[in-house]
């Protein structure tokens, strides 16, 4: 099976927001590949989980949202929350910035880990001090640049994840504006926009994704939490000063995966032989193979999960752009040796080591449309 059109990168993907805005902030050297008008102060309100499609499906439940003016970008690949994070943070995408994945075997440590919480998966350890995270991802992020440039930059997000290894990753440069809820957030972001002749301020809230993997992107709970959205972007509107632009994007989308279209490789002895490692989420695979047996696991694994997926070497995804045009030998090493992408509905679980995830109805990662197009949303205040 042919691979499918890579992210558009270097076009209209959500790494090429973070320049964008920069050069539309006036910080010289950065490439404004989206056009975005110039101003003297941006919000970028990050909501995780809003793919394009599900937005458009149930525009009803959001009419500020569907009022504003909208384009889709693609999220990278995978499109999941770290990768996302990460392309947003510095502008690049991930064969650069190095977090290919939401898990990943890292071979130095012996383990998978978990990069939202800078953990490996099982036992559980914090790994900041062996991983640490500005070495993880070292390339300078959007904030550190707009620092650097005399721009104000504030991160308002969850308090508790100050110290995180993805915040120090991704996030570091910025001051920090720690929210407790989403009315602080609004109201964190407010006062720090309107206090700098430039500014650019970050918005993060999540509950939606929690929402959409819980009970499903396609259910009343999904839409409630959507309206919910709706009316935290019309307040942020409502008091950020003039010369001010509101952008609203999101990390991924999000697919419904039934319990019939989930093949568990816990119990699949077919998907684990050869296998040494598994990584990345149910919708995207890194699969790391024993030496010279990537050949026969790409071949098992075509096999078994059949014409709803696709099934490549790491040399073919990585040839075909999945990854970005350039990918470091850091990126590279942390691809596993067959990727596997569902082209449908499915997903690969692990029943027994990770029950929790496997039950989620609602997953992401993978290049379809459901999964990767995301907004990009705009209104200029004043």
């Amino acid at each position: 099976m042919m691979l499918p059109s890579a992210p558009r990168y270097g076009a209209a993907a959500l790494a090429d927001v973070g320049p964008s805005l920069l050069a539309a902030l006036g910080v010289a050297d950065e490439a404004n590949v989206l056009d975005l008008p110039d101003t003297a102060r941006a919000v970028l309100f990050v909501v995780d989980g809003m793919g394009w499609t599900g937005l458009q499906a149930h525009a009803d439940a959001a009419p500020y949202l569907s009022s504003m003016r909208g384009r889709a970008l693609t999220a990278g690949f995978p499109s999941t929350t770290v990768t996302s994070l990460a392309s947003l943070g510095t502008g690049l995408p991930p064969g650069q910035h190095g977090l290919t994945g939401y898990t990943t075997y890292m071979a130095d440590v012996g383990s998978v880990v978990n990069w939202l919480a800078w953990r490996s998966v099982g036992e559980g350890a914090d790994l900041r001090d062996r991983l640490v995270p500005e070495v993880v991802q070292p390339q300078p992020t959007i904030w550190e640049r707009a620092d650097a440039a005399g721009v104000i930059t504030t991160v308002c997000t969850f308090d508790n994840f100050a110290d995180t290894g993805l915040t120090r990753a991704v996030l570091r440069g910025g001051r920090w504006g720690g929210t407790y809820s989403e009315g602080d957030a609004v109201a964190r972001a407010v006062d720090a926009v309107n206090n700098g002749n430039r500014a650019l301020t970050y918005v993060y809230v999540s509950a939606l994704d929690l929402v959409g993997h819980m009970r499903g992107p396609d259910t009343e709970a999904w839409r409630e939490q959507l309206s919910i959205v709706d009316r935290i972007a019309e307040r942020l509107c409502a008091g950020v000063g003039s010369d001010t632009v509101l952008y609203i994007t999101a990390d991924h989308g999000m697919v419904h995966v039934p319990e019939d279209a989930k093949v568990d490789f816990d119990g699949t002895l077919a998907l684990r032989e050869g296998v040494v490692a598994l990584a990345g989420e149910p919708r995207m695979r890194h699969v790391h193979t024993a030496p010279g047996a990537a050949d026969d696991v790409r071949s098992a694994w075509q096999e078994t999960l059949g014409a709803a997926w696709i099934v490549a070497t790491a040399d073919e995804a990585v040839a075909a752009g999945l990854f970005g045009p350039e990918v470091t030998p850091t990126a590279r090493a942390r691809i596993g040796d067959v990727i596997a992408i569902a082209a449908g509905n499915g997903g690969v679980v692990e029943r027994r080591k990770l029950p929790r995830l496997a039950a989620m109805p609602g997953q992401h990662g993978a290049l379809t449309d459901d999964d990767l197009l995301v907004p990009l949303l705009s209104t200029v205040v004043g």
